[in-house]
């Protein structure tokens, strides 16, 4: 009790300087410890690294020795005989022991070891596993190394552990133990998880296999790439030399400039003498043309010949424009297709075409009257106005001897294009409101005033809207004056049907077949002196004259139809199929050209 009593008096009268003395001292002398082992583990490194049987050491004798090999001097070349004959090739351990110990212990700089230890216990039995193992395995399966040990490659230990688990397990049976025992010593004493290092192993190895595919990947691209270019560098050169080698296209100039007929020198001239009223009105009434839109310059047309190449070829097409008519409106692009290409997959392409092109639309043209190419017929930016005076003071309208020439417009290379309504025999005008339906009647109409007098051709207007057709009303032209009421039309027509039936008796009584020999052949007999009495109708005692050609124009077909109806289809299809013989030529205008407006015997008869 007295002992007890004074310890326990002792430690409480301990300071805390005094405890603080004491921790300083603990670290020194854990520092002490530590460059021991760091000097250990350097020292036993040379040994061993610089061990020789030349010297002298335990195991055997060396007389005559006049200097040391090892590196650790004479301590050194005992020391290290004496750990490769006990532990042979495993005496490395030791001094990985030294420098491992030293990071076990590092954790622990300012902590007391108590506690500690019972786990440095635990790793130090794993480092006697891990040695004796690999000494055992290096005595049994490392015989073969090329070195100079004192007795074997994994020493004296190795040698009765090896000879021990090969009388009880097998030579195979104790490579597999040994190679066991390895990996459980060395997990032990180092604290590694063999699960963790294969995890880490795999994470390395996939990022490791990661890398090499993102460098050959790499590698790729760039030689790919490399290929890429080198052909882009091909195909730009082939490109160059086409370039450099294409004929330019041959750009068909059109007329700007055509003749003009003598009836507009003439009507420039002052007339002296005062003429009948039945002279045809003057050219000078019709406006004029003010300015000329400049037409396409040939370098936008070399560049649109290119981008229409460009653009079949991206559709698939190879094809080469040869040529190119540019006209008011549009420009008519003709191209030679490679061999093999049909003319309707271009045709399928007409909208395409349009997209990639920048235009409202493209009319492919797949067969050119003497030519083996195609056409794409593209508008133009600017669009030329055709004045209808340009047309009539043309030398082709004047040359023209028929007395229904009609003015039509200017063809694709701006050349005054006309017809004959006598050759047609009926037109048909169909169009929606804002097409030009009223305007194609207009020029029509003036074309037929401006070719012909009142004595050749005379008129008949039905105008149901009141307003398009009455402006013409009191020309000399007219065979009664325009018909605006609808029941009144079915009268006009009627007496048209009868006219109709009229000439067909004269004709056929005179032995005529058309109404262009009968006045050919009245004239002939006013000329002779002789002329012919009316066979039809005898009490007339004035003899036959040259009969007038006669052209209906019917403005809103379809409105007349609803009104009136069934009579006036049965007139007009009549008309439509015998009137042609007999000078009589229908002009039908209507929005909808459908099956209840021209029914089928009108719609035969109509081109």
């Amino acid at each position: 009790m007295f002992f007890k009593k004074k310890s326990e008096s002792t430690k409480a009268s301990q300071t805390p300087q005094d405890n603080k003395l004491s921790g300083i001292k603990n670290k020194l002398t854990r520092e002490a410890w530590w460059l021991s082992l760091i000097f250990l583990g350097f020292y036993l490194t040379i040994t061993l690294a610089t061990y020789s049987n030349q010297d002298p050491s335990w195991s055997h004798s060396v007389s005559g020795v006049n200097s040391i090999h090892n590196a650790g001097g004479i301590i050194g070349s005992y020391l290290s005989d004496l750990l490769l004959y006990i532990f042979g090739l495993s005496s490395w351990w030791l001094s990985f022991l030294c420098f491992f110990s030293i990071w076990l212990l590092y954790p622990q700089y300012n902590n007391d070891f108590k506690g500690y230890r019972s786990f440095l216990l635990f790793n130090y039995f794993g480092f006697f596993l891990l040695i004796s193992s690999s000494s055992a395995f290096e005595a049994g399966h490392l015989i073969d190394l090329p070195a100079q040990f004192p007795l074997s490659q994994g020493g004296l230990l190795g040698k009765l552990f090896d000879h021990a688990l090969r009388a009880s397990l097998g030579y195979i049976g104790s490579c597999i133990f040994l190679i066991t025992s390895i990996a459980i010593g060395f997990s032990l004493f180092t604290g590694w998880s063999w699960l963790k290092i294969s995890e880490h192993f795999g994470h390395f190895t996939f990022a490791l296999f990661q890398r090499v595919q993102f460098r050959y990947r790499d590698w790729q691209d760039r030689k790919h790439g490399r290929i890429i270019e080198k052909q882009r560098l091909e195909l730009l050169e082939s490109e160059r030399k086409k370039s450099e080698n294409r004929s330019p296209v041959n750009i068909e100039t059109p007329e700007v400039e055509f003749k003009k007929s003598e009836r507009v020198q003439k009507e420039k001239q002052i007339p002296l003498f005062n003429f009948s009223d039945n002279l045809l009105p003057p050219l000078h009434l019709l406006d004029q043309p003010s300015h000329q839109v400049e037409p396409q310059s040939p370098e936008t047309i070399e560049f649109i010949s290119r981008l229409i190449e460009k653009k079949l070829m991206d559709f698939g097409i190879e094809a080469k424009v040869i040529s190119a008519q540019p006209g008011p409106v549009i420009t008519r692009y003709e191209f030679e297709p490679a061999p093999g290409v049909k003319g309707s997959q271009v045709t399928n392409l007409s909208k395409d075409l349009a997209r990639a092109l920048s235009v409202v639309s493209v009319r492919v043209v797949e067969t050119i009257p003497g030519k083996t190419c195609m056409g794409l017929e593209i508008p133009n930016p600017k669009r030329q106005i055709v004045y209808l005076s340009e047309i009539m003071s043309s030398q082709i309208f004047a040359d023209t001897s028929a007395s229904l020439t009609i003015a039509l417009g200017k063809d694709i290379s701006g050349r005054p294009e006309v017809a004959d309504l006598s050759k047609m025999p009926h037109v048909l005008i169909a169009g929606t409101t804002g097409s030009g339906k009223s305007v194609a009647i207009n020029a029509l109409i003036l074309s037929l005033l401006y070719k012909a007098n009142s004595e050749k051709v005379r008129m008949i207007f039905i105008d149901p809207k009141m307003l398009e057709l009455s402006v013409y009303e009191g020309i000399p032209h007219l065979l009664a004056p325009v018909v605006t009421d609808m029941r009144q039309a079915a009268n006009a027509l009627n007496w048209c049907v009868a006219e109709m039936e009229r000439r067909y008796k004269l004709m056929s009584m005179l032995g005529v077949r058309n109404l262009a020999g009968y006045n050919q052949k009245i004239k002939d007999s006013l000329k002779d002196g002789t002329p012919i009495a009316d066979p039809v109708n005898p009490e007339n005692t004035e003899p036959l004259s040259e009969m007038p050609l006669i052209v209906i124009v019917i403005d809103e077909l379809a409105d007349l139809m609803m009104v009136v109806g069934k009579k006036i289809e049965e007139l007009i299809a009549r008309l439509a199929q015998k009137a042609r013989a007999s000078g009589i030529h229908l002009v039908l205008a209507t929005q909808r050209p459908s099956v209840d407006v021209i029914t089928g015997l009108i719609k035969a008869n109509i081109p």
